[in-house]
């Protein structure tokens, strides 16, 4: 029983339930960031670069690239996408590596300019804070500046 007991103290402990929130509100930003770079920030990286970077990849056998040669000009000089190359052989797929880092870069800037963000607030917080008063004399500086005045008066 006290394991049983132990436990429940541990699992409803401040810091316990802290960080589920932490890993639960940080589960659904990160899906929020994803959508971001993936429908709004990658087209107009792909559109400026006039590249999808998703289907940049490269046929490593000599059976593989004559089959993506063949389906290409099969389709009017449309390449196949990644994954209908992937079924005709292994490929290099460059251009996946080339949209994950792009997509870190981004990510890391987003959350750059948040943490910018969170410290100037809080830095604007607290220069708008009131300073705290000075605190009031202690007994025996009240009592020593009595003592002080009584003496002024006996002049």
């Amino acid at each position: 029983m006290p394991f049983i007991k132990e436990f429940r103290e541990f699992a409803l402990r401040g810091n316990v339930m802290d960080m589920a929130v932490g890993v639960i509100i940080g589960g659904a930003f990160g899906t929020i960031i994803n959508s971001m770079i993936n429908d709004i920030l990658m087209p107009i990286v792909g559109i400026a670069g006039k590249a999808d970077f998703s289907n940049l990849y490269f046929g490593l056998t000599e059976s593989a690239r004559e089959k993506i040669e063949a389906a290409t000009a099969a389709a009017n000089g449309i390449a196949p996408t990644l994954a209908d190359a992937r079924a005709m052989g292994p490929v290099l797929a460059y251009g996946n590596f080339i949209t994950v880092a792009l997509n870190f870069v981004i990510l890391a800037f987003c959350i750059f300019l948040m943490v910018k963000a969170m410290n100037t607030a809080r830095k604007r917080f607290e220069q708008e804070k009131p300073p705290a008063a000075p605190p009031g004399p202690t007994k025996d500086q009240q009592l020593l500046t009595e003592i002080r005045d009584l003496l002024a008066q006996r002049r």
